[in-house]
């Protein structure tokens, strides 16, 4: 069935622009300030609402299999959905881990049978994550899997890491790095290692232990010509560190996150500003910031890590890293970096969270509404007044720092592949 949406604010070729928007479930058919309708056409009115192209995510912790107490597979994409994403990428520490053919053909099919938006899973790095064994990156890739990563903890042996490399060279596939070297991280170590950490007795975490391993994987991704990505920058040190890879003609992209971008170390309450890496200084967030902004990196992303109230109300060294986050992010940035600073425009930041990963990533007719790509979008009321609430979360998770903050932007339905599959409920 074909759709017509009318009396929309479309988002087309980086501007929104009064019009009406054609789709079927396969592909937006036409956009145009009026368009000549037909009888059986289903109609749709726009209400003078804004139409975004669906967001793509490339970091995200479903939890499912082997953690559904904190999130399964289709809560965690139904907040997808309500946060606008209609595509996301899903990180490879359930349990069992997606290192072998079988087990990734099994979570593939329970991906298509509960997931609400497209999801594409990552591989591991290595064999369950335990940094000794490569993964076979060739049989992952015939089932369509190109994208691999140990998010959670860093490869900590240069040999293994340099093995890995050669062999995804190889198989043409891209690594998505968490980097972090445990060298430099204390037992029980929560937040940023500064002076506010130890006002407060916590343990803290340098910035060299997010930056040496980026660098030492760098080194070698210069040399060995893969396409890397860096997953959740936060410190300035990376942010230099990718200016200098690329400088060098270094295949490397970078993310970083809403939180990273809207926090820093000062604003640490408790566990619920607890994840990693950590939210690091002032100068560090102003770093991520103008990073993003002169491209040294590439676009948002988010690191959705969903867990129960009991476990994150826990005392801070106790406490699992991470928060959710795909509910809260475009409304946040909208409202503090478009509608409040006016630092950013509308077409930036739909850039960082749409376009540019779904190009880096590699996927076909995503990220833009534009004839003869995917029908997947939301739509939004740009000038509402909204108090976020982790009890209307669709997430299984509520470990947010936002509690309570405000936003201007109010989703109201996203579509995904010509249909709707998320309406809030009034």
């Amino acid at each position: 069935m074909k759709t017509l949406i009318t009396n929309a604010k479309i988002f087309y070729q980086h501007h929104l622009m009064d019009g009406e928007m054609l789709f079927d479930e396969h592909e937006i058919l036409d956009i145009a300030p009026t368009i000549e309708r037909q009888e059986d056409w289903q109609v749709v009115d726009g209400q003078g609402l804004a139409i975004l192209p669906g967001l793509v995510d490339t970091h995200v912790h479903l939890r499912d299999p082997g953690y559904t107490t904190k999130e399964t597979i289709a809560t965690g994409t139904m907040a997808a959905a309500a946060g606008g994403y209609t595509t996301i990428f899903a990180m490879p520490n359930v349990k069992p881990f997606p290192s072998t053919a079988d087990v990734m053909e099994r979570y593939l099919k329970n991906i298509e049978e509960h997931a609400n938006v497209r999801v594409f899973p990552f591989g591991t790095i290595t064999n369950d994550e335990q940094g000794k064994v490569p993964t076979n990156y060739r049989a992952l890739k015939e089932l369509g899997i190109h994208w691999f990563s140990d998010d959670g903890v860093g490869i900590q042996s240069e040999e293994v890491m340099a093995l890995a490399m050669k062999r995804a060279k190889e198989a043409d596939v891209m690594f998505s790095c968490h980097t972090e070297d445990m060298v430099y991280r204390k037992q029980k170590a929560s937040v940023h290692e500064s002076e506010y950490a130890t006002q407060n007795g916590w343990i803290g975490i340098p910035s060299a232990c997010e930056s040496e391993q980026l660098k030492r994987d760098l080194v070698m991704v210069i040399s060995n010509g893969l396409k890397y990505h860096a997953d959740h920058i936060s410190a300035k040190e990376s942010v230099q560190a990718l200016h200098a890879a690329k400088a060098q003609g270094a295949d490397c992209s970078g993310e970083v996150t809403a939180h990273h971008l809207l926090l820093e170390d000062k604003d640490v309450k408790g566990p619920m500003w607890k994840m990693n890496p950590p939210l690091r200084s002032h100068e560090d967030r102003m770093a991520l910031i103008e990073g993003l902004e002169n491209g040294d990196l590439d676009f948002i992303a988010n690191d959705h890590a969903p867990h129960t109230m009991e476990e994150k109300t826990r005392p801070m060294e106790l406490s699992p890293f991470g928060i959710v986050a795909l509910e809260t992010a475009f409304p946040l940035l909208y409202t503090e970096f478009v509608e409040n600073q006016k630092r950013w425009s509308l077409n930036q930041l739909i850039g960082w969270m749409a376009e540019k990963p779904a190009k880096r990533f590699g996927l076909e007719k995503c990220g833009k509404l534009e004839i003869g790509y995917r029908p997947d979008f939301f739509i939004a009321d740009l000038n509402a007044d909204v108090t976020i609430d982790p009890d209307t979360f669709q997430s299984m998770g509520k470990n947010t720092p936002f509690a309570g903050w405000k936003s201007v932007v109010d989703i109201k339905q996203t579509w995904f592949e010509g249909k709707p599959v998320y309406t809030k409920q009034k």
